[in-house]
């Protein structure tokens, strides 16, 4: 028995397979997470959110298995009856069960719709993809084009598909497969003596090695850590996919909560768990339910001084997103800023679809990501141009919700210690906040973009103040790949976060999971950070303020949370002498 939100976080993965082997049958809670939920129905085990149950349970009653498929999709219904995903799916590659078939009620669609209409797996026996419809409540198995996993689940995936295939079974089209090793690279730096003691940091090593015996084994891409005297991982896996691999209308699936990030190109990226990602090996395919979609329009001119992230921690505001009801559904992006932002911006808001709470997050593709094709990845550009084609929303589709913002209005944004939907304008604050950390990357704010936004405001620093990192704090960067690091070398960036005093920390997920440089040790230690989150121990016990990737450097040079401003203003380093008394009554 659980209280609210039961699975949220990484526990959704390890959690159902640790019940399962500890004889546990039946989850009951008063609201459970969508990925933990799908793997405890794939593993064969009963979710519920009525605690009537329990005493019937307790009593010897016999429980009917309607019980727990009432109100599921009928997909749903079957894999709960069959025991399990792996069960289901045996039996639907043979032709053995009915699903339901797509409606064809030809009617305006969303790019969400769109994507997952053209990706449907109609007959799988036969090999039948696609439909010409699909809308919001239709649940069925669609096509993935590209399969990702990270150490922290490919190994227990891997586990499941040797159990139940044989260990000398193979994936089907390991092409389309890429494991990455991003997680837990830096882990040993910040892991306590204590913990190394138990074991713990053996046990996360495992995993690793569990991944890249796998993917030998299997001839699946790995992206590991780098080779020589470099520390680091070679790239963060959703950083990656996006600079490499997603294309306009593909569907894409992998095993972290910020896949969406390649939503920034039009492609329909999300995540899914262990079992989710085991059973797509067999079948290339993933169970999905279709989601409403809702749009946020951003019009005006965004400030000069404000970026992606600012416009995300303003949309982290209104009641529609805070108060939970965006949970679920895809956001769609889109107005003249969004049209002007590039890819890397786009990627920014995307990839915060997970703050949002949302299923994914999407960008029509246009002149823009057509730019990207041909700039990035060498594209031809009639093809570049040819691949966009259609990758956008219907005139007249709907959509469950508009929320439009005034770019215009905006000014640097920060969101308060424990939830990124905690914002207000850094002039709001009541009073100076001294940090000890400024840490700038993540995949959120590891892009090349970013360390332009970094660069441009320590070279301001330092060509016309003579500043660099304030005295008092310890200044991170972190990129999100090694193609991210050697533009920052092209560009002399390194050279400057150097000559600035920042330490330039090579690619990994690091400190954004409590699991790399730039974490806090204690509860009263205040840091500022451009990555995504900053839920309670998510970087350490201490106090993280999310910002934007202008607001966290100039954060640094200042010595406390400021927003960049850009011109002939000098900026104030903070001292203790410098904060004013706090008004009686007043925040603090």
């Amino acid at each position: 028995m659980a209280g609210k939100r039961r699975g949220k976080g990484s526990s959704r993965e390890q959690s159902p397979y640790a019940e399962l082997m500890a004889g546990i049958r039946v989850v009951v809670s008063e609201s459970i997470e969508r990925i933990y939920n799908e793997n405890c129905q794939n593993l064969g085990i009963l979710t519920t959110t009525d605690f009537g149950l329990i005493e019937r349970i307790r009593s010897g009653e016999p429980i009917s298995l309607s019980e727990f498929t009432a109100g599921t999709d009928d997909i749903t219904r079957q894999i709960i009856e069959y025991g399990g995903l792996f069960e289901f799916n045996m039996a639907r590659l043979q032709g053995q069960v009915t699903l339901p078939a797509p409606r064809r009620t030809p009617r305006p669609m969303t790019l969400g719709e769109k994507i997952f209409a053209r990706k449907w797996v109609i007959d799988a026996a036969e090999g039948r993809i696609g439909t010409d419809h699909a809308e919001p409540g239709e649940a069925g198995f669609f096509r993935a084009d590209i399969r990702f996993s990270h150490e922290y689940v490919t190994p227990m995936a891997a586990i499941f598909f040797e159990q139940k295939l044989g260990a000398d079974a193979k994936v089907l089209d390991p092409d389309s497969i890429l494991f990455f090793r991003d997680h837990l690279t830096f882990l040993h730096k910040v892991m306590s003596q204590e913990r190394i003691e138990q074991g713990l940091l053996a046990v996360a090593n495992e995993l690793e090695v569990k991944q890249r015996e796998f993917s030998e084994k299997q001839g699946i891409r790995l992206y590991g850590e780098q080779q020589g005297h470099v520390m680091g991982s070679e790239a963060i896996c959703h950083s990656k996919i996006l600079e490499d691999y997603a294309e306009p209308g593909m569907l894409i699936i992998g095993t972290d909560s910020h896949t969406p990030h390649a939503g920034a190109v039009g492609a329909l990226a999300f995540g899914v768990g262990t079992t989710a990602i085991f059973n797509s090996w067999i079948t290339k395919d993933v169970r999905a339910r279709i989601p409403p979609s809702f749009k946020v329009v951003v019009d005006g001119t965004l400030p000069a001084n404000c970026t992606a992230k600012d416009l995300m921690l303003e949309i982290l505001r209104p009641p529609y997103v805070r108060d939970g009801h965006a949970i679920g559904q895809i956001i769609e992006y889109a107005g003249p800023v969004v049209e002007r932002l590039s890819v890397d911006e786009r990627a920014t808001m995307t990839n915060m679809a997970a703050e949002v709470g949302a299923f994914t997050g999407l960008v029509a593709a246009d002149d823009r990501t057509v730019e990207f094709l041909i700039q990035e990845r060498g594209m031809d550009p009639a093809w570049a141009k040819a691949m966009v084609a259609d990758v956008h929303s219907d005139p007249g589709a709907e959509y469950v919700k508009v929320i439009e913002i005034d770019a215009s209005r905006l000014r640097p944004m920060v969101a308060l210690p424990g939830d990124p939907g905690n914002g207000l304008y850094i002039d709001e604050l009541a009073e100076p906040v001294p940090i000890e950390i400024a840490y700038a990357g993540s995949c959120t704010a590891g892009k090349k973009e970013d360390m332009d936004m970094y660069a441009r405001v320590f070279r301001e620093a330092r060509d016309r103040w003579g500043r660099g990192v304030h005295p008092d704090v310890k200044c991170y960067i972190q990129c999100g790949s090694t193609d991210v690091r050697e533009y920052a070398r092209e560009q002399g960036y390194l050279d400057l976060f150097r000559a600035i005093g920042a330490e330039f920390i090579e690619p990994g997920c690091g400190a954004c999971i409590a699991a790399g440089p730039g974490i806090t040790r204690s509860p009263d230690q205040v840091s500022v950070s451009s990555q995504n989150r900053n839920f309670p121990g998510r970087s350490g016990p201490g106090q993280l303020y999310l910002v934007s990737p202008y607001s966290v450097a100039a954060s640094a040079v200042a010595g406390r949370v400021v927003g960049w401003e850009p011109g002939p203003r000098r900026p104030h380093p903070f001292s203790e002498s410098s904060v004013p008394p706090t008004p009686p009554g007043a925040p603090r």
